[in-house]
């Protein structure tokens, strides 16, 4: 995979020359290349927005320099363009499922009060992190780009770990332990310590259903449950 980002603080990424994004790139599973669209600016100063038209507060970023700069990426008309913008679709797991398996990715990053609208005319996807503002696209980008590099088959060494994870099936992740077994007077679970794989998977499955039902109810709208899990909601409810 290629990932390319349009941003005006490129230094910003710092953190994705370590740990996974590190390793994926020295493995040659991702090429990722950062552009600063300020090299496109509209004039000597090096300005890259203007006021909105009509009044308002704020600035907006110019579409001149975004485009050029996007269209100095090569074969970017084949790419998913991803615009990280408030307004956008909520990102999810399912996003970064759909965007791991993408050959190019590019990300534009926002700043200021916004971008002029006509960029639009040039991306796929725009997309936000939540219901909240930022003062700038480059950390939901960098979230983004790290929850679906991480979903491309070996750029984690244990592929497992990931389908067990909170959101892969629509629930949260069960609770995890280790050593040691006892801390404190708090012990780790009889069941976990039994070696019974059986009425481990079990405890685990009732388990990531009690805690989505706690801190996330509304995932279980799309996840798959039995009819026998489907009562055993329907007692913790009552309770």
């Amino acid at each position: 995979m290629r990932i390319d980002v349009l941003t005006l603080f490129p230094e910003m990424f710092a953190p994705l020359e370590h740990s996974m994004m590190k390793l994926a790139r020295e493995r040659e599973i991702l090429g990722f290349h950062l552009h600063n669209f300020r090299e496109y600016a509209v004039n000597k100063h090096g300005h890259v927005d203007d006021y909105p038209y009509g009044g308002g507060a704020g600035m907006l970023l110019r579409v001149e320099p975004i485009v050029q700069a996007l269209e100095q990426i090569e074969n970017y008309s084949h790419a998913r363009v991803i615009l990280t913008d408030p307004a956008g679709e909520p990102f999810n797991q399912a996003k970064a499922q759909a965007w791991s398996k993408e050959d190019h990715l590019i990300f534009i990053c926002g700043h200021y009060e916004g971008f002029d609208h006509r960029i639009r005319d040039y991306i796929t996807d725009e997309v936000s992190m939540g219901d909240y503002v930022l003062t700038n696209g480059e950390i939901p980008t960098m979230a983004m780009i790290d929850a679906t590099v991480r979903l491309i088959p070996e750029a984690i060494g244990n592929h497992q770990s990931i389908q067990e994870e909170s959101h892969q099936s629509s629930l949260l992740e069960y609770p995890q332990y280790t050593r040691p077994a006892n801390f404190r007077g708090k012990e780790v679970p009889e069941v976990l310590l039994s070696g019974h794989h059986q009425r481990i998977e079990a405890w685990r499955r009732q388990e990531a259903l009690r805690r989505t039902y706690l801190n996330r109810p509304d995932l279980l709208e799309t996840a798959k449950l039995t009819e026998e899990e489907k009562k055993w909601l329907e007692s913790l409810s009552a309770h």
